[in-house]
């Protein structure tokens, strides 16, 4: 079995994937933004909350509902923030198990973004007041908010579906499919100098497995070169 592993193609990831993970650290960035906007107009939101339910039976929990509120804003913009921050980065690494992941959070993400603008446009259009004893918290709550927070709001429920969207087609474009298709591992020849056995990718090496290489011949010894002198003649016996 091959092991996956990039190729000398896949040092860098094509620029549909860097631009479809630059988007979503764009939504992050975007996400924060709205946390501060929201942290920001948070007495504004009580107080329109409070006067909204005063003198009903939820007076006395209108101001915890709008702590409420806030938190589970908060803490949904930060889980949104670094969960498209992480699969941004799981993409450029050429994941192909993220990349699925951030279609599906991408389309619910636009879905949920999509519903929230077209209700706050749709209720701003209409102006719609109550009738009875049922206070009009809505309208009471635009009242008290600060004017430039209904065209920031919608401004950022806007691009992140605009970046959203545009990071999902991104990583469906053909240069993002090569990116993410499993590669084998690139074969190495043998070294140099080892056979190699039919059907083995190993080499073969020239003595027994487990033994010692074997050592050179030794060279013959070279003959005694000649003196010039004669031979010593031996002495007669006396």
């Amino acid at each position: 079995m091959s092991e996956i592993a990039p190729g000398p193609d896949r040092a860098r990831p094509p620029g549909t994937v860097r631009i479809s993970s630059y988007l979503l650290y764009a939504v992050a960035v975007v996400e924060v933004i709205s946390l501060i906007v929201t942290l920001a107009t948070l007495s504004s939101f009580r107080q329109a909350l409070t006067d909204a339910y005063a003198g009903t039976e939820l007076e006395g929990s209108a101001d915890t509902a709008a702590v409420v509120v806030v938190v589970v804003i908060g803490v949904l913009a930060l889980l949104i923030g670094v969960g498209l921050v992480v699969l941004g980065f799981l993409n450029l690494r050429g994941k192909n198990a993220s990349r699925i992941v951030t279609w599906v959070v991408g389309g619910l993400f636009v879905l949920c973004c999509g519903l929230s603008a077209a209700g706050n446009a749709a209720g701003s259009a209409m102006n719609l007041e109550s009738s009875g004893d049922v206070p009009d918290a809505q309208a009471k709550i635009d009242a008290a908010m600060p004017g430039w927070y209904g065209p920031v709001n919608m401004v950022l429920l806007i691009i992140p579906i605009l970046c959203v969207l545009g990071a999902l087609i991104l990583l469906a474009l053909p240069a993002s499919n090569e990116w993410f298709k499993p590669r084998a591992a690139t074969w190495e020849p043998p070294t140099p100098g080892y056979p190699v056995m039919p059907g083995s990718s190993y080499p073969t090496p020239p003595y027994p497995q487990g033994g010692e290489p074997p050592l050179p011949p030794a060279p013959p010894a070279a003959p005694p070169a000649p003196t010039g002198e004669p031979p010593e003649t031996p002495a007669p016996p006396r």
